[in-house]
C-alpha cells in the first residue's frame, strides 16, 4: 500500500484547491497519484447525504443526529472505496489524497453534541469507519485552519461566482462556529498536521498554504 493522505477543513477553507495542488505536485515528481472527494456525489452512495444537506431531513444540521448522519457519510466512503478506489490504495506505487474523509464526521457532527461527549463519539466513529466498515485509516491527516467569519466570506462569494447551491452546513454560521471548536478539539486530539490558513482576518495564498503542506509531509 502507498500513501493515503487526507485534508479536510471548515466550508471554504481551501481543501479541493490544496488537494488538487499536492496531486499536480506529485504528478510533476513522475509518481502515481489518485485524488477521491466525499462526499462522492457522482455516486449513488451518496443519496442519504445528499438529501441531508438539501435538508430534506430538516434545514437545521441538528435535525440529524450526529450518529444518524455520520453512517450517511460513512457508507458513501465504504460504497466508494470498494466500487472504486481500493485498487488505487492498495498499490504501494500510488499515493491517495482525500479531499475530505472520515475526519469530516470528527468535525461537523462531533460539533453537534455536548462536549462531555465529544471523547466517546470520536471513538465509536473511529471504530465504526476504520473497524466496523474496514476502510482505510490515513497516513496523514492534514487540517486546513480557517477562522468562521473568513469561510462565511469565502463560501458566500463561491456562491455568488459560481452559482453552486449553499447547503445546510454553509448557511448556519452557529453551525460553522461549532465545527470550529469541535476541530481544533479533534484535531489536537487525534495528531492531525494544522497549517493556519489566513492571516491579519485574511486567508493567505494558496501557495503559502501549499507550501506548508509540502513541508508539513516531507518526502513524497
Amino acid at each position: 500500500m502507498g500513501r493515503f493522505i487526507v485534508i479536510d477543513g471548515l466550508d471554504g477553507s481551501g481543501k479541493e484547491t490544496q488537494a488538487e495542488l499536492l496531486k499536480e505536485k506529485i504528478e510533476k515528481d513522475g509518481k502515481k497519484v489518485r485524488m477521491i472527494s466525499f462526499p462522492d456525489y457522482n455516486n449513488v452512495s451518496s443519496c442519504f447525504v445528499k438529501m441531508y444537506l438539501n435538508g430534506e431531513l430538516g434545514k437545521d444540521p441538528s435535525d440529524t443526529n450526529a450518529y444518524a448522519a455520520s453512517m450517511f457519510f460513512g457508507a458513501d466512503r465504504y460504497i466508494s472505496y470498494r466500487t472504486d478506489w481500493r485498487r488505487d490504495y492498495e498499490d504501494p506505487e500510488t499515493t491517495v489524497i482525500a479531499n475530505r474523509y472520515t475526519t469530516a464526521n470528527a468535525v461537523h457532527q462531533l460539533s453537534k453534541l455536548p462536549r462531555t461527549q465529544w471523547e466517546e463519539f470520536l471513538n465509536w466513529l473511529w471504530d465504526f469507519e476504520y473497524e466496523k466498515l474496514g476502510i482505510p485509516k490515513p497516513d496523514n491527516v492534514i487540517y486546513l485552519e480557517m477562522l468562521p467569519e473568513i469561510s462565511l466570506r469565502l463560501i458566500s462569494k463561491r456562491a455568488s461566482e459560481t452559482g453552486r447551491k449553499i447547503d445546510i452546513h454553509e448557511a448556519d454560521a452557529g453551525f460553522l462556529e461549532r465545527s470550529y471548536e469541535a476541530a481544533l478539539y479533534a484535531s489536537s486530539r487525534l495528531g492531525w498536521t494544522q497549517i493556519k490558513c489566513y492571516e491579519n482576518g485574511e486567508p493567505v495564498s494558496r501557495e503559502t498554504v501549499h507550501k506548508m503542506i509540502i513541508d508539513a509531509l516531507g518526502t513524497i
